[in-house]
C-alpha cells in the first residue's frame, strides 16, 4: 500500500476550508455533499474551518444551506470563534485575567467573546483585551480606541491575518489589512490565531477530540490552510479549486501529501483506500 492510501485510511477526521473548497463566492464547489455524506457513512468526522470572523456559526450554516449543504453550527468552526475559545482557554488553564474586551469586529467576534463569559467594552482605558478581525463597517472613531486600548496596556490578538478578503469586485482589504493598521498605529504586534496559526488548527482538533495524525486538512492556498497544518503534524490535502496552482503545491517546501483535483477526486482516493 502507497504512502498516500495508508494516510488516507488512517484518517479519522477531515478539516474542510470553505471559500475555495466548499464554494466559490455564493457557488458550491462540486461533490460537498457526497463527500460529507461519504465521511458519516464511514465513521469519519469533519469540521468546516474559515478565517472568515464576520458570521457566526448559526449564520454560516444558513449559508450553506442556502447552497444546499447540510451541516449543523458545531461542525463549523470560523476563526471569531476559535479565537474566542482558545482566549477563554488562555484565562481557564493559563492564569491570563478575565477581563473586558474592545473588538474591532463584527457580530460573529462579538457573539462567539459573549458566548466564552467575555464583557465587552468600547472605553479603552477599562479594555484588558483587544481582539481585532474583520469590519466592513469600522470607523475611525473605532479604529483609535481600540489603538488606544493597545498603547495602554490591553493585550492585541488578531483573528487572522489574511490581508485580502475575496469579493465580486475583486480582492478587498481584509481583516490583516486591518491588524496592519492597528499595528502601526499602537506599535504593538497582535498575537493571531486564525490559519496557518497553530491556535486555530489546536482548537479544530479539540473540537473533533482527535490527534493531528488522524486528521486531514483540505485546502486550497498553500499559504494559508497547508502550511499551518504540516508543523503540526496533520496530513495535508491541496485542492485545484481555488487559488493555488498544482505547481504551487509541487514547488511548496514541504509540499501537502497529497494534491486532488477537487473533491469527487479526493473522495475516490479515500474510497480506494479503504477497499485496501
Amino acid at each position: 500500500m502507497t504512502r498516500e492510501l495508508a494516510g488516507l485510511r488512517a484518517v479519522r477526521g477531515v478539516l474542510f476550508d470553505m471559500d475555495g473548497v466548499i464554494y466559490v463566492g455564493t457557488r458550491p464547489l462540486p461533490g460537498v455533499q457526497e463527500a460529507i455524506d461519504y465521511l458519516t457513512s464511514t465513521g469519519r468526522a469533519f469540521l468546516f474551518v474559515t478565517n472568515n470572523a464576520s458570521k457566526t456559526p448559526e449564520e454560516f450554516v444558513e449559508r450553506l444551506a442556502e447552497m444546499d449543504i447540510r451541516v449543523r453550527p458545531e461542525q463549523v468552526l470560523g476563526s471569531a470563534e476559535a479565537t474566542a475559545c482558545w482566549l477563554a482557554g488562555q484565562v481557564a488553564h493559563h492564569s491570563w485575567p478575565r477581563g473586558p474586551v474592545i473588538v474591532m469586529g463584527q457580530d460573529g467576534l462579538k457573539v462567539a467573546l459573549q458566548k466564552n463569559g467575555f464583557e465587552l467594552t468600547a472605553d479603552p482605558n477599562a479594555a484588558t483585551y483587544a481582539v481585532a478581525g474583520i469590519n466592513f463597517k469600522l470607523t475611525y472613531e473605532e479604529l483609535a480606541n481600540v489603538t488606544l486600548a493597545i498603547r495602554r496596556g490591553a493585550r492585541f490578538i488578531g483573528t487572522n491575518s489574511d490581508a485580502t478578503y475575496p469579493s465580486e469586485r475583486g480582492p478587498l482589504p481584509g481583516a490583516g489589512s486591518i491588524l496592519a493598521l492597528l499595528t502601526t498605529a499602537s506599535g504593538q504586534q497582535p498575537l493571531v490565531i486564525g490559519k496557518p496559526n497553530r491556535g486555530m488548527y489546536e482548537q479544530a482538533l479539540a473540537r473533533l477530540n482527535l490527534t493531528a495524525g488522524q486528521t486531514l486538512m483540505v485546502g486550497d492556498r498553500y499559504d494559508t490552510d497547508i502550511s499551518g497544518a504540516i508543523p503540526l503534524g496533520l496530513w495535508t490535502a491541496g485542492l485545484l479549486t481555488g487559488i493555488s496552482t498544482r505547481a504551487d503545491f509541487e514547488h511548496a517546501n514541504p509540499p501537502p501529501d497529497l494534491i486532488a483535483d477537487n473533491l469527487p477526486d479526493l473522495v475516490a482516493r479515500l474510497r480506494r483506500a479503504d477497499q485496501r
